[in-house]
Parts: C-alpha cells; structure tokens; sequence
C-alpha cells in the first residue's frame, strides 16, 4: 500500500483488445471485436470514455488479430481524453499472449511512479453503466488484497458462472482492478493464462468479489449483436 504523502498519481488502465472472435464471425474476420459497432460507437470506445469520466487519464490497448485496426480507429485517444499506447502482441511477440502474458508484458508501465493499482476490462463487453471512480480504486487499496472483480449474475449460456458470492453462483464480467502482486513473476513476452490465478486467488481469500456493474452484455455472436443493438439507446 501506498503510504507516501505525494498525491497519488491516477491509475493507469488496461483494455484487453487482442482476441480473434471466432465465434463473432465471420464479422471479425475484417473487424477485431472490440472496434464492431453497438449504438453507433466502437464496443471499445464505450470503455474509453468511461475512463476517461472516472479520472483514468493513461490507457495501454493489447492487440494481435488485425491490430492495425486500432490506431487506426482510436488514435492517440486524445478525442477521449486518454493517451493510449499500444503493446502489439502479434507484431512483437507472433500472436496474443492470452490474459495473463498481455498484462505481465505491461505491468512495468501500468506500475511505474509507484502506482499501486490498475484496472483490467476487455474490449468486447458492453456495460455502459459501470464507474472506473476513485472512491473504488481507494476501496482496493485499503484491503490489502491482490485483484478486486466485479461479477454479475450467471448469463443463460454460463449457467455455472465463474465463483461464488454471498451462496450465489456468479460470473466474472471481466472488470477488474489489480496489484502488480497478482501477475508477478511471469514473464513479459510469454503466452499465459489469467483464470488460474483468479481461481486460486478467490480461494485463498487474496482476491475480492464485488457487484455493481450494471447492465452488461458479453456479446458474443452476430444474434447477440443484433438483439442488443435493437434494445433502446442507452445514451453516452
């Protein structure tokens, strides 16, 4: 825990961007995921300016299939108000370095200056109502504990959900703030998987679960697309 008497310097961000989609084609086979369209934005785009809302003012976008695509598409993320750097796991790495090995390969620079926290969300879910604040950030920290996720009820085709929560069965809505305690010691550049850590962490009591998400889609098919896109507008 941070115990300096300097401000503490905003949390940097993570939005994991570098899937293939299989099952979201053959509209991925041109377009990555996160940059398909739901309510005339980018999925990722809805991520980003809830950053930038909740003061994240930095933002590392991990890519592999098609990854040319998002610079093209976001910039330097100053239309958002975020500066956005890229770590290009198919151009440095041959191909996406799964969950784990995508933020290992950054987690010098989501750390540096001796931040003690950052936040983890993938690219391709939809949730427009959930808060990146700092009052959830200094909440963290206080626990003492390695990762915090937030969870939502078991959707119909995850129907034994992920972790339990208060005798609930739950599923991880892939929103999460994160020690650098979690992933270390993996290496940067190698391919690694984050469920294992969530799982043993969970159990050993080191990661915290945690409601208030919102409305959430993992939208995962072209019907799926389609059925929300004809919901109502949700707005900005």
């Amino acid at each position: 825990m941070n115990t300096s008497t300097t401000p503490t310097l905003p949390p940097r961000a993570i939005v994991l961007a570098a899937g293939r989609g299989e099952r979201m084609r053959p509209l991925t086979d041109t377009t990555p995921k996160p940059l398909l369209p739901v309510f005339g934005r980018p999925l990722i785009e809805w991520h980003l300016l809830a950053l930038a809302r909740g003061g994240v003012r930095e933002v590392v976008v991990n890519t592999a299939w098609l990854e040319d695509c998002f610079p093209a598409v976001l910039g330097d993320g100053a239309r958002f108000g975020l500066a956005i750097r890229y770590s290009h796991e198919g151009r440095d790495f041959g191909g996406a370095l799964e969950t784990a090995g995508g933020i290992a390969t950054v987690q010098d620079w989501l750390c540096a200056d001796g931040r003690d926290a950052f936040w983890v969300v993938s690219g391709d879910i939809w949730a427009p109502d959930f808060r990146f604040d700092q009052a959830r950030v200094d909440d963290f920290l206080a626990s003492g504990q390695d990762a915090r996720l937030w969870v939502v009820p078991n959707p119909p085709y995850h129907p034994r959900g992920d972790f339990d929560l208060a005798g609930e069965r739950v599923t991880y809505a892939n929103f999460a703030l994160m020690r650098p305690t979690l992933c270390a010691g993996l290496p940067a550049g190698r391919r690694a998987a984050l469920g294992p850590l969530l799982i043993s962490g969970v159990a050993a009591g080191r990661i915290g679960l945690e409601a208030g998400v919102g409305r959430w889609e993992n939208v995962g098919t072209p019907a799926q697309l389609a059925a929300l896109q004809d919901q109502p507008h949700p707005g900005a």
